[in-house]
Order: structure tokens, then sequence, then C-alpha cells
């Protein structure tokens, strides 16, 4: 290895994994989660499949879980740009990110945009990099509102069921 490249760790490696199987999901038109189930299973039973990293099966469980809401927070930062017309793999990139930024509290968000800047630059067009970092530059900016929203629903008392 050369002193420029940059090693990457199991999370980069779990998260460019889940990036394939985000695209995979939305080229077979299948939940993420329905398909990352599927792979692990595969996996276990046959050698040749590689595995799926825990950390990149919480990545598409998780996008899978709150898709409505990324993809929503994504589109309201494309300026005159629709999450449609974007590249799939950006697509990908952008829902792990958003994911990691909302719901991955240890994942600083520094590296959680440096890690889809890093992705985008591996696996997309020369302009990736630059958009993604923009857009996200932007999310950053209201993760921890979200993140706070989220802790304290679940730190709530749930309600007492008054319907009868």
């Amino acid at each position: 290895m050369s002193g420029t490249q940059k090693k990457l760790g199991a999370r980069h490696k779990a998260r460019k994994r889940a990036c394939d199987l985000l695209f995979e999901a939305e080229a077979r038109d299948i939940d993420p989660a329905v398909l990352v189930t599927e792979r692990v299973e595969l996996a276990a039973d046959d050698d040749t499949i590689p595995r799926v990293q825990p950390y990149a099966a919480t990545i598409l469980n998780g996008v899978a879980d709150d898709l409505d809401r990324i993809d929503n927070t994504i589109e309201s930062y494309l300026q005159d740009w629709a999450l449609d017309r974007l590249p799939a793999v950006d697509r990908a990139i952008l829902r792990i990110a958003v994911w990691e930024l909302f719901h991955a509290t240890d994942v600083p968000p520094v590296v959680a945009v440096d890690e889809a800047v890093e992705l985008a630059k591996e696996l997309s067009t020369d302009e990736s990099p630059g958009f993604i970092n923009g857009v996200l530059g932007q999310i950053v900016l209201v993760a921890p509102q979200v993140r706070a929203a989220a802790a304290a629903t679940l730190s709530a008392p749930e309600a007492p069921d008054t319907a009868e």
C-alpha cells in the first residue's frame, strides 16, 4: 500500500457493501430489508457468496425503516433537481449518509459526510463527490434536531390508551 492511499476500515467496507445492496434493491424493486435477509441466508449456506457485515445490515434495515423521511429530507435539499433523476449510486450514498446523520449516534456527522464523499469518489461520477458534499453539508445542520426529536420520542413515557 502506498503512502497516499487511505486505509479503509471495516465500517467503510460495510458502507460500500450497503451501497451495493441498496443499489441492487432499487434495481430489483425490492425492500432493502428483504434483500439483506435474503443475502444473509444465502451467505450462510454458500461460502462463495460474500457475507453481509453486521453494520451493512444495520444500515440497510435502518434505511428501509426510515426511507420516506430520508428521501423527503434529501429531496428538500436538492435545488431544482429531483431525487429520481440522480444516478442510482448517488441516491444510495445519500441515503446511507442521511441515515447515519439521523440515527447512528456513534458516527460523528463529519465522518458520515466524509465517508459519503469517499464512496462517491470510488463509485460515481467526477461531479458526485462535490454534489454529495454540498447536499450533506446542508442536511448536517438539521441532523442534531432530528436526533434530539428521536431521542425525546424514545424516552417519552407512553400515553395511556384512552380510546374505549
